[in-house]
C-alpha cells in the first residue's frame, strides 16, 4: 500500500484547497501502464472515501490527454512578447542561488533538460526566484510555483475551461515527505480562486495583489494534517 494526497478545491470559507490523504494499492516499475494502475487504485480509493468522482490526474503518466497536457513538462508559459517556455523551464531558470542564477538559458532547454541540469544543485543554497526582474522570496513556499502555474493556465482558456470541470486533482510522482510544490495541488488553487472570482487581470499581473489573497503556508504531509494551509487573509 502507498499513500498520495488528493486535492479538491474549496469554494467558500477561508480554506482555499483542501487535501486528503489516500491509501491505495502502488503497482511498482518505470513503466507507464504501472503508474496508471497505481493512478487507477488511487482515484477509486478516493471516490470511496471522500465521494469525489471527477478526479484528473495531472502528470505525464495521467490517462487523459488533459492531466498530459497541464503536467509542468508540458504546460507553456506565455510571456506578454508571445514567448512559450514550459513551466518546467521558466521555474527552473527563475532560481537564484548562493553562486550562480537566474538562468536565463534555460528557457531553450526541454524540461527534462532544465530539471537536470547540474548547476540546480552545485550553486549553493537557493535564496529566492527572480522572473522577468520581479524577485521572489522563498515564502510562503509555494506562492512563486503557483503564481506561474495559474497564469500559464488562465492564458490558455480552452484548457482552462476544462480544469474547470473536475472535482479534484492528483499527481502519482507527488511525495508531501519529499516535494514541495505540486502542479494537482496548483490546478486545484486555480479552480478555488476562478469560481470566487478572485483571478482578475490585475491578481495575474501584479505580485502584490496576488500574495494579498494568498497567506503564508505550506503544502502539509497529507500524513500529518488533512488540510493545505493556504489561506485567505
Amino acid at each position: 500500500m502507498a499513500s498520495r494526497p488528493i486535492f479538491s478545491p474549496s469554494l467558500s470559507g477561508p480554506l482555499l484547497v483542501q487535501t486528503h490523504s489516500i491509501n491505495f494499492q502502488w503497482f511498482p516499475g518505470m513503466a507507464k501502464v504501472q503508474s496508471q494502475k497505481s493512478i487507477a487504485s488511487l482515484h477509486e480509493n478516493a471516490k470511496k472515501e471522500i465521494s469525489i468522482q471527477r478526479i484528473l490526474e495531472i502528470s505525464s503518466k495521467s490517462p487523459d490527454d488533459i492531466g498530459v497536457n497541464l503536467s509542468a513538462f508540458n504546460l507553456m508559459v506565455i510571456t506578454p512578447k508571445g514567448r512559450e517556455y514550459s513551466l518546467e523551464c521558466a521555474y527552473q531558470a527563475s532560481k537564484v542561488f548562493e553562486y550562480a542564477g537566474p538562468f536565463p538559458d534555460m528557457l531553450e532547454m526541454s524540461s527534462i533538460e532544465a530539471k537536470k541540469d547540474s548547476r540546480l544543485k552545485t550553486s549553493g543554497n537557493l535564496l529566492k526566484f527572480s522572473f522577468y526582474g520581479r524577485d521572489w522570496d522563498l515564502l510562503p513556499r509555494t506562492a512563486f510555483y503557483d503564481w506561474l502555474y495559474i497564469n500559464a493556465l488562465h492564458r490558455q482558456p480552452a484548457l482552462a475551461e476544462q480544469v474547470l470541470d473536475y472535482q479534484a486533482f492528483s499527481d502519482i510522482a507527488f511525495n508531501p515527505e519529499k516535494s514541495i510544490n505540486c502542479q494537482a495541488y496548483a490546478a486545484a488553487l486555480y479552480v478555488s480562486l476562478h469560481r470566487r472570482g478572485l483571478i482578475t487581470s490585475d491578481f495575474l499581473k501584479n505580485k502584490e495583489s496576488y500574495l494579498e489573497v494568498i497567506a503564508t503556508g505550506e503544502i502539509s504531509n497529507a500524513h500529518e494534517d488533512s488540510t493545505i494551509q493556504n489561506r485567505l487573509i
